[in-house]
C-alpha cells in the first residue's frame, strides 16, 4: 500500500525512499542526508512489513545457508547483520526496522540533527492482514 493512503497525506506531501528490506546503501543514506540537509525534513520513518521478502531471505541466508543471486546476495548481507539473535520472521522484521535506524542514527549528521532536536527517527511495521501501521 502507498504510504500516502496509509497516512493520508497527498501525493508529494512525502518524501519517499523504497528499497528491499529497508536496506541502507551509500545511494539511500545520500538520498536521506539530501532530505535532511536540504529538505530539513524533521520525522524519518522506517516501515518495514510483515512477511517482507527481502527479510526473509535474509534469514535464510542466515540460518540454513541459503543462497540468492549476486545482487541479491548483496542486498542480503545488508540485512543479515540486524538478525544476529533472531530466528522467526516477525522478530526478524521488527530487527530489521531497528538495524535500519541504528544506521541513520549512528551516522554524524544524524547524531548532530537528532542533537537540536529538529529530528526524529521512528520504526514501524506495516501490518498487511489488518492494514495496521505498529509503531515501534
Amino acid at each position: 500500500m502507498p504510504p500516502e493512503l496509509l497516512f493520508d497525506a497527498h501525493f508529494g506531501e512525502l518524501f519517499i525512499v523504497r528499497v528491499a528490506g529497508n536496506v541502507i546503501s551509500p545511494e539511500v543514506m545520500g538520498t536521506l542526508q539530501y532530505a535532511a540537509v536540504h529538505l530539513r525534513t524533521p520525522l524519518f520513518l522506517v516501515l518495514g512489513h510483515e512477511g517482507c521478502g527481502a527479510v526473509q531471505a535474509a534469514l535464510a541466508r542466515k540460518l540454513d545457508g541459503a543462497r540468492e543471486p549476486s545482487r541479491i546476495d548483496l542486498l542480503l548481507q545488508r540485512i543479515v547483520p540486524g538478525l544476529e539473535n533472531v530466528t522467526d520472521m516477525s522478530a526478524a522484521v521488527e530487527a530489521n526496522v531497528y538495524w535500519s535506524m541504528r544506521q541513520l542514527r549512528e551516522t554524524p549528521e544524524g547524531r548532530a540533527r537528532m542533537a537540536e532536536g529538529v529530528l526524529k527517527l521512528v520504526g514501524a511495521v506495516y501490518e498487511i492482514r489488518t492494514g495496521r501501521v505498529r509503531f515501534l
